[in-house]
């Protein structure tokens, strides 16, 4: 399954409520994932940073999606991560793509 990395900022509010009753996030978060079919992997100490796996584009944007519904993130980025072998299949994909792409300036 494809692997996510997603971070962002908690709002002020979030941050207010996490001090006047601290709570770990991590079981609601693997809860959300799981139900999408997704895995959470790993829960980070900055403001936020997760990296789930999922089957499809259209889970992790779900899982994402509902979390950000909440009104506790900010700034949220999410990032495909690939294998090696993928980014090679990438790599090469791009270098048949660029034939066709002509740049500024350039006739």
């Amino acid at each position: 399954m494809p692997i996510y990395i997603s971070r962002g900022r908690l709002t002020t509010d979030e941050v207010k409520d996490l001090m006047a009753k601290p709570e770990n996030r991590e079981q609601a978060l693997s809860k959300l994932f799981k139900s999408v079919g997704g895995t959470l992997m790993t829960f980070g100490p900055h403001d936020w940073l997760v990296i789930g796996e999922f089957p499809d584009d259209k889970a992790a944007g779900a899982a994402i999606l509902a979390a950000a519904a909440g009104g506790s993130l900010s700034d949220i980025e999410t990032t495909v991560a690939m294998t090696a072998e993928d980014a090679k299949a990438t790599f090469g994909a791009a270098g048949k793509a660029a034939a066709a792409f002509r740049k500024a300036g350039r006739s």
